[in-house]
């Protein structure tokens, strides 16, 4: 129980001290001897921002629950201020029963520049009447060169066993991060649900 509580004191910690779309599998790991499901799993999510850990926690709950395992969000037990509180934390998971706990956070953030070349197009002449046939030229369209920043987070998600008081598994993935919104966060949340039903964690 204290390595899970290390753990996700060490999250919070660590996105504390450094700051918070497509998503790219880096890795993945499952410990061979962990052969259970999950039954009900305390979902803790890091974030910087507290409407941030409300919607992940609660669209990993969503996802949970529609494949059959009961799930938590920390947020509803334990209040953003508490979440460096390894008594509160110990005292949550207890409280809730919980056999597993999932910590996911920001490991961290990178950001590319990609610059789109300025581009001309030629378009002839719109030939009205007969006799604009034999005029010469072209219309010109241009669009002047810009750049783009975008960025990626390179996020960490791990689940704890309680009961074994250790990793049992963990993913790490690379996500785009322009704008942190439901509409991105329902797939990214799906891909790792994915991922977690292939080594047998929850149901398809």
């Amino acid at each position: 129980m204290i390595s899970v509580l290390r753990a996700v004191l060490l999250a919070v910690l660590v996105l504390l001290m450094t700051g918070c779309a497509s998503t790219q599998i880096k890795s993945v790991w499952k410990d061979p001897a962990y052969l259970a499901r999950p039954q009900k799993i305390m979902v803790v999510a890091v974030f910087h921002e507290p409407v941030y850990r409300r919607i992940v926690e609660d669209e990993f709950v969503l996802q949970f629950r529609l494949r059959g395992v009961e799930a938590i969000a920390s947020y509803t037990a334990l209040p953003d201020k508490h979440q460096n509180d390894e008594v509160a934390i110990e005292k949550m998971v207890k409280q809730a029963g919980a056999d597993a706990v999932l910590v996911t956070r920001m490991v961290s953030k990178r950001s590319v520049r990609v610059y789109y070349p300025a581009e001309v197009t030629y378009r002839p002449r719109y030939y009205g009447r007969w006799p604009d046939f034999y005029r010469s030229g072209y219309d010109v369209f241009s669009r002047p060169g810009y750049s783009t920043r975008y960025e990626y987070a390179l996020m960490e998600t791990n689940l704890y066993d309680v009961s074994m008081d250790h990793l049992v598994w963990a993913a790490t993935t690379e996500t785009g991060m322009e704008n942190l919104s439901q509409s991105l966060i329902k797939p990214y949340i799906g891909s790792l649900m994915k991922l977690m039903s292939e080594y047998g964690l929850v149901r398809e």
